[in-house]
C-alpha cells in the first residue's frame, strides 16, 4: 500500500484548487473547469490574441482546464453555453453580441456560472450599461506600453497568490473612467512607477465581485504578446478561470 502513496499525492495536487460540486448526499467532488475564450473584436484587434489563446490553452491543459476558442457570437445560445462553467473575455473590443446573445448571456451568469474579462474586456460592449457593470470599470485611456509596478493589497488572493508583493512588468497601463465600486481589488497600479497614469492612489488593475448570482474576474494586464510567454500571467489567469468556475 505505501507504493501507492505518491500517487496519491499526485491526484491530490492536481485537484487542489478547483471548483467544487455538491453530490446529491452534499459532498463536495472536485470538477474540472470547461471555459470558452471568446475573441470576437469590433475596434482594435490585439497583436497578442491568437499567441496568448495558444499559450493559455496549453498551461490550462497542465491544469486540468478544458477550454475552447471561439470568435464566432453565435455561440451565445442557452443550448451552446450550457456545457461551459465560465466565458473569458479575452481582447475583445466594440459591440460583439446582438440583443439575444446578450440575453443568452446574461442566462448564464445569473445561472451561477463566471465570466473573466482580460484587459480589453472593459472596451467591449459600451452601449450595455449591464456589462459595464459586470465587468466593473471602463476603459478610458492609456500612455504607451512602459514598465511600470503593481501592488498586491487583497488578502483572499484569488488569482494573485502566487505574485509578488510588488510585481514590476511592461504592459500597456490602463486607465478607466472610474474606479470599480463593490469589488474585492487585488492588483493595484503604482503610479509612481510610470507615467499617463491618471487615477492616482486608487488605481485598481484587477479585482473580483459576485454579480446578479454568478461571479466576475477583471484583470487590465496582457496587452503585450510577451505577457504570454510569463508564468506568473498565466497562473494569475488560470487562477482567476478556477475561481470564477466555481459554484
Amino acid at each position: 500500500m505505501l507504493r501507492n502513496y505518491p500517487l496519491i499525492i499526485i491526484f491530490l495536487i492536481g485537484v487542489i484548487g478547483l471548483p467544487a460540486c455538491k453530490t446529491e448526499n452534499g459532498t463536495s467532488t472536485a470538477i474540472v473547469p470547461n471555459v470558452l475564450i471568446f475573441t470576437k473584436t469590433r475596434a482594435f484587434r490585439h497583436e497578442c490574441i491568437e499567441p496568448g489563446v495558444k499559450a493559455m490553452q496549453a498551461y490550462f491543459s497542465k491544469h486540468g482546464i478544458t477550454s475552447v476558442h471561439s470568435e464566432d457570437s453565435l455561440m451565445f445560445t442557452a443550448e451552446k453555453l450550457n456545457s461551459f462553467d465560465a466565458i473569458m473575455f479575452f481582447q475583445t473590443t466594440g459591440n460583439i453580441l446582438d440583443s439575444m446573445e446578450q440575453d443568452a448571456f446574461v442566462k448564464f451568469i445569473r445561472s451561477g456560472k463566471g465570466c473573466i474579462g482580460v484587459h480589453s474586456a472593459a472596451d467591449t460592449e459600451y452601449d450595455w450599461p449591464w456589462f459595464g457593470e459586470l465587468i466593473g470599470a471602463r476603459f478610458a485611456d492609456h500612455p504607451d506600453i512602459q514598465t511600470g509596478a503593481l501592488i498586491r493589497i487583497d488578502s483572499a488572493k484569488m488569482a494573485t497568490a502566487h505574485l509578488p508583493a510588488r510585481w514590476t512588468r511592461t504592459d500597456e497601463w490602463y486607465n478607466f473612467k472610474q474606479a470599480p465600486h463593490n469589488v474585492h481589488v487585488e492588483l493595484m497600479a503604482d503610479e509612481a512607477t510610470y507615467t499617463g497614469g491618471t487615477m492616482g492612489g486608487n488605481h485598481p488593475m484587477a479585482w473580483y465581485h459576485q454579480f446578479e448570482g454568478g461571479r466576475s474576474y477583471y484583470t487590465a494586464l496582457g496587452h503585450t504578446v510577451e505577457s504570454y510567454q510569463d508564468t506568473l500571467v498565466l497562473e494569475h489567469l488560470m487562477k482567476a478561470v478556477v475561481w470564477a468556475s466555481k459554484r
